[in-house]
Formats: C-alpha cells, sequence, structure tokens
C-alpha cells in the first residue's frame, strides 16, 4: 500500500471514538513510520461518538477524494426506542420527556417510515457540528443558549422496518435506512417519533456502507495501524525523505 502517494481506507469506527480519533491514530502511525510530522490525512463523512461502522479514511493525495468519497449515499442500520425523547435525540443525553405508545401498531410504524421517504425537509439537531455565525451549534448548546437552525432538503431512498418491538415497556424498532451526504439519523429518529404521535430517540446506529465501501471491506483501526507498520515504502519521484528515515532504512539492509 502505497500511503506516501495516498491511499484509501474503509476503518470499522469503534463505539465511543470520535471520527477525528481514527484520523489522529492513523496520522500518529504515519507520522512514525515516515519520520514526517506533517502528513495529510482525512475523513470523508463524520460518524457521532456513539456510533459505530465504516468511516472512510484518506491519507496523502487521496484527501483530494474526500469531497467526492462524501457524495456517495450511505447506508445505516438504526435502533429507535419508541415513546421517550432525549435533548440530542440519542444516548448522549438522558431522556427529558415520555409519550404514549399504546396507539403505534407496525402499519402505523411502517406508514411512518414511508412518509419519511424520498426527498424531504430535515432540521438538524441542536447538538450537532452545524456552524452559526462561525461557531458549532453544540457549543452553543452546552452553553444553554437558543439554536434555531433551519430545514435543508435531503434524499431518503429506502427505509425497511428490519424489527418491531412494541409489545414491551420500552417499544423499539430497527430500520435499515439508505439516504443522501449530510442526514441526520438522530433527527430522523425525532421525526418518525413525531409522525407516530408520540415520541422516539437513537439507541444505536451503525453505519454499513458509504458509496461503494461496506463494513464487509472495512478493517478495524488496530489492524490500520499493522498495515502501515508492515506496508513496503514506495516513494513518489521528488519525495523529500527525512533523514530520520533514512538511517532507519539504512539500517535495515
Amino acid at each position: 500500500m502505497d500511503f506516501i502517494s495516498g491511499e484509501i481506507l474503509a476503518i470499522d469506527k469503534p463505539e465511543g471514538w470520535t471520527s477525528f480519533d481514527a484520523v489522529k491514530r492513523v496520522r500518529g502511525a504515519l507520522s512514525r513510520r515516515l519520520h514526517m510530522k506533517k502528513i495529510k490525512v482525512g475523513h470523508a463523512g463524520t460518524l457521532d461518538p456513539l456510533a459505530t461502522g465504516v468511516l472512510i479514511v484518506c491519507t496523502g493525495k487521496a484527501t483530494k477524494r474526500i469531497e467526492e468519497l462524501q457524495a456517495g449515499c450511505k447506508e445505516y442500520v438504526a435502533s429507535m426506542r419508541l415513546g421517550a425523547t432525549t435533548p440530542s435525540f440519542d444516548l448522549e443525553h438522558p431522556i427529558d420527556a415520555t409519550y404514549p405508545t399504546g396507539h403505534i401498531t407496525e402499519a402505523l410504524v411502517r406508514e411512518a417510515l414511508n412518509s419519511h421517504t424520498g426527498v424531504i425537509m430535515q432540521v438538524p439537531p441542536v447538538y450537532s457540528a452545524v456552524k452559526i455565525g462561525g461557531e458549532r451549534a453544540y457549543s452553543l448548546a452546552r452553553k444553554g443558549e437558543e439554536v434555531e437552525l433551519r430545514a435543508k432538503p435531503l434524499r431518503i431512498d429506502e427505509m425497511e422496518l428490519l424489527e418491531c418491538h412494541l409489545d414491551t415497556p420500552e417499544p423499539w424498532i430497527r430500520v435499515r435506512i439508505v439516504c443522501s451526504k449530510g442526514t441526520y439519523i438522530r433527527a430522523l429518529a425525532r421525526d418518525i417519533g413525531v409522525a407516530l404521535g408520540s415520541g422516539a430517540h437513537l439507541t444505536s446506529l451503525r453505519r454499513t456502507r458509504v458509496g461503494a465501501y461496506d463494513e464487509s471491506a472495512s478493517i478495524s483501526i488496530e489492524r490500520a495501524i499493522e498495515l502501515i507498520k508492515e506496508s513496503p515504502l514506495e516513494f513518489p519521484e521528488g519525495f523529500q525523505m527525512p533523514p530520520a528515515l533514512a538511517r532507519d532504512l539504512e539500517g535495515a539492509l
């Protein structure tokens, strides 16, 4: 693998990690391997810390493809609890309100999913990275400031009901979603709760595909670091080799 010229890695991001955490680990491994401080590494499409799944990480000249990769459709599998909401629409914050669920049927759930398929307008979550006057919305929200975000158009290609558990104290559903970039699945959970005449929030989220990259081809962050350590180094024309790297290579001969 040619990490200097550029590689694209599909990493299976673990729960609790930010997308930047994964980028930082890859950049650190490359920096140690090449004895270089400035190395281009970026990701194509942020995943929330509580989410898992496919995160595209690009190195070197492959970072020029980030915008193209971000534009690809995304696939998710999401679990949503019905009848309760949280300020962040997921488990980052505790439940702030509960609602009746006795009227909800599987037919009503399917109707709510169908009503959110196609081109829809979505208001991003207040606890999101959307910028307002140069500051992130989540920063303003955490300061207790009132945040007002505008609805934006996006596309939901598919909404498939995988599981539906309504006869429990905490009813929940599991849904497969194929959507365009910029879709907040947390906000989709909120809107589905409203469509059901109740409330809902996200309890788990896994991204299974980004464009042509799916979870079957993704690797752990540990495996990505192993590949960096093990891969033979290929140097593009004009590459200025750091002295420390030259000494390492000379010692290996």
